[in-house]
């Protein structure tokens, strides 16, 4: 997959979906912004981002994805796998369901993820150098340039999903103390059933995780 990295762009997930839309991107492609002036987050929050942490975002066509992956919890694996990799390189990083990367009580970046014709376009930020008010920091250095050829030639290894379930399931348990936004509602996990497939069972509603 081919990397490209740019100086400053408005958002790249909102470039990489139109440029998928329109057929301008037709194949797998990876995209980081050393600054990012326009971003969004969940919930379609903006996501303002300085020099030093990381934009990237990437597609990838669905006949790339592992054939066990639910398209419902591509957040949930490529999150995972996000931060596996930093854990590795000593982060205490975790997993808030379904797309939350925390250090401690403390978001630090997060995923989200779109079906765009035949492709899953993916999103990624964490706060590196800088971070807005009431949200953390990574706990570790890291080279941007090195650490996208490592997650992009991780992702490519095509992990199988029950591999990265049979991992998340125990990782799960540390995003009971918390909540989740569920149709404008602010949902506590600390009742909600995990099922194989990514999804949650709260409040008497299956919910899943694609955003």
């Amino acid at each position: 997959m081919e990397i490209i990295c740019i100086e400053s762009i408005a958002s790249t997930h909102l470039y990489m979906c139109e440029a998928v839309r329109n057929a301008t991107i037709n194949k797998n492609l990876a995209l980081y912004a050393l600054e990012q002036t326009g971003g969004i987050g969940s919930r379609e929050n903006e996501w303002h981002s300085t020099k030093g942490n990381l934009h990237l975002n990437f597609c990838l066509s669905l006949e790339d994805l592992p054939q066990d992956l639910p398209l419902s919890s591509v957040s949930i694996y490529f999150s995972f796998i996000l931060k596996e990799l930093l854990s590795e390189q000593g982060s205490k990083i975790w997993l808030k369901w379904p797309n939350d990367l925390y250090i401690a009580d403390k978001k630090i970046g997060g995923m989200m993820s779109a079906r765009i014709k035949d492709f899953i376009v993916v999103g990624v930020g964490i706060n590196i150098k800088t971070a807005p008010a009431g949200a953390g920091l990574l706990d570790i250095d890291i080279d941007l340039k090195d650490f996208v050829e490592l997650f992009i030639k991780e992702i490519q290894k095509k992990i199988l999903w029950k591999q990265i379930f049979s991992k998340y399931v125990i990782e799960f348990e540390k995003s009971k103390p918390f909540s989740v936004h569920h149709e404008g509602k602010k949902l506590p996990l600390k009742e909600a059933l995990l099922y194989e497939d990514g999804s949650i069972l709260l409040d008497n509603k299956r919910i899943y995780s694609l955003r």
